[in-house]
């Protein structure tokens, strides 16, 4: 019969605590800031806003020049195949 007990069962290897050490939290707090100096939350929040509105303004200015190049790409279509049909109705008639 297999062992049911949730008892813990004795090990020869080291516990999580005993790999990872009692001064974790330490270590973290102790990693120097992406800008190398410490600032105020809201500089801090203010220069990621300030970097997010120039990619999405980046984003659409690219968005714009694709939207208007289809746009033209679509009216020349347009224009060409009415011309085509034009064509074919004109010389139909004759």
């Amino acid at each position: 019969m297999a062992n049911k007990s949730y008892e813990r069962q004795e090990s020869n290897g080291l516990g999580w605590a005993s790999q990872w050490g009692n001064n974790f939290d330490e270590d973290v707090s102790s990693t120097p800031t992406a800008a190398g100096h410490k600032g105020s939350s809201k500089e801090k929040l203010a220069e990621v806003n300030k970097k997010v509105k120039a990619v999405a303004s980046s984003g659409m200015e690219k968005t714009k020049e694709v939207v208007t190049v289809g746009a033209h790409k679509v009216k020349t279509g347009t224009s060409s195949g009415l011309r085509w049909i034009k064509e074919k109705v004109q010389q139909k008639k004759k």
